[in-house]
């Protein structure tokens, strides 16, 4: 529907496997939600998706809207950018008028005394979690705790909190191992393309916990 063009009932139900009277009945329910189809008549009807710059409201109840406002608060107090505030914003923009004034409500009595993390760098973890994604590497400038520097090229597999600090998990293809490399450390990362027959090895642990606890995989139930 997105894509602008008219699409008859028939394509419609063939496309999504469904009856036509779903189609109608999921069509009345965009309807209600804001969005402007239109329909022609005829054997069958067909639809068309109109742009508009009416948006719908966030289908979000009072207590989702506090706990994602508490949420974005937590987060804005261990973060030094001005990225969550920004989130705030829009959210507030978004939300119909009564669920906005419990944004604004929940904002003002809501006061977060002590940072659950670090400040983050958030363009860092979406390029992170594309990485994920998409199975490509990420080359970047790491300083370790003894300050030397050095060039890394990793597989990332996951971002964790831990401790009240962002950690990547990945694997290191000049060291060939699993490492963990803690996030505000890291410096110029770039995205890559992975070379073939170059793809890293199944993760070790079925839990991030139990491998950060055994010091990287390294100590077993056998040696303590």
């Amino acid at each position: 529907m997105q894509s602008g063009r008219v699409w008859s009932a028939a394509e419609i139900a063939e496309h999504l496997a469904v009856a036509h009277r779903t189609v109608r009945r999921d069509v009345a329910r965009l309807r209600s939600l804001g969005y402007d189809i239109r329909s022609s008549p005829g054997p069958g009807g067909a639809y068309q998706l109109v742009p508009g710059i009416k948006i719908p409201p966030l289908l979000l109840d009072a207590d989702e809207v506090c706990l994602l406002v508490i949420g974005l608060l937590v987060l804005e107090a261990g973060a030094q950018d001005t990225s969550v505030t920004a989130v705030l914003t829009k959210l507030e923009q978004l939300l119909p008028p009564t669920l906005r004034r419990r944004a604004l409500a929940t904002a003002m009595a809501t006061q977060v005394l002590t940072p659950v993390s670090a400040s983050v760098d958030w363009r860092l973890l979406s390029e992170l979690a594309e990485a994920v994604s998409d199975g490509r590497c990420l080359h970047f400038t790491y300083t370790d705790q003894h300050g030397c520097v050095s060039e890394r090229r990793v597989h990332p597999h996951r971002h964790v909190l831990r401790c009240g600090n962002w950690y990547l998990i990945g694997y290191d293809t000049q060291r060939n191992g699993w490492r963990l490399f803690r996030l505000d450390r890291i410096q110029n990362a770039t995205l890559q393309v992975n070379l073939t027959g170059q793809e890293p090895p199944m993760f070790p642990s079925e839990c991030i916990e139990d491998w950060l606890t055994s010091d990287f995989g390294r100590q077993t139930d056998s040696d303590s």
